[in-house]
């Protein structure tokens, strides 16, 4: 066994361990998230994943197609349990771009130009979950967030080719999940009862 396939089963064990108990708060009602953004997430993570196999990424791909498989469920939990549906005028302009701007990862048929059209659009994805956590903070998971951050960074130590192509989309996933993580913080102190 490899480096790269050490780090990319220790990305896949993390992506479980961010995603069970993420699931389980969510069939508890705990967590709500947003629709649109796990309907983004769903469509970019599994395109993202074949362009990273085309790409060579060896290893380093299956965090993210197991990632895509799983979200493609977590999706479907939010709409069968009608998790969080409300939509802003902005909410939906980012799923119209994430949703118009798909069809141009087909367009450009090579694989560099796929992952950067495709990260700006899951990039986008976390606009309503952003705006969600201001709103609602105590129905997101930090936990989740936090260990996704680091097994983005596993997934990017288990790529066999190192190349903007294959590193880009967990690079943003890293610092995407790291802003989720701070604004839940500090939402979370902000609306915490001062202390006696």
């Amino acid at each position: 066994m490899t480096s790269f396939d050490i780090a990319s089963v220790a990305a896949i064990v993390l992506t479980f361990a961010a995603y069970a108990p993420y699931i389980q708060a969510i069939r508890a009602g705990q967590v709500k998230p947003h629709f649109f953004s796990w309907l983004i997430w769903t469509l970019t993570t599994a395109i993202v994943f074949f362009a990273q196999l085309a790409a060579d990424g060896g290893a380093g791909a299956w965090p993210t197609g197991v990632s895509g498989a799983i979200t493609i469920y977590v999706a479907w939990l939010a709409f069968v349990l009608r998790s969080d549906f409300s939509a802003t005028p902005v909410d939906k302009a980012f799923l119209g771009a994430a949703l118009l701007s798909l069809p141009l990862w087909y367009v450009t048929d090579d694989p560099l130009w796929s992952v950067v059209i495709l990260t700006v659009v899951d990039a986008l994805g976390f606009g309503p979950t952003l705006r969600k956590v201001l709103a609602k903070p105590q129905e997101e998971s930090m936990t989740f967030y936090a260990l996704f951050a680091v097994r983005s960074g596993l997934s990017v130590l288990a790529l066999e080719s190192r190349t903007l192509t294959t590193v880009l989309f967990p690079a943003v996933m890293i610092v995407a999940c790291i802003l989720v993580c701070g604004l839940l913080w500090w939402r979370r102190r902000s609306l915490a009862p001062p202390l006696p």
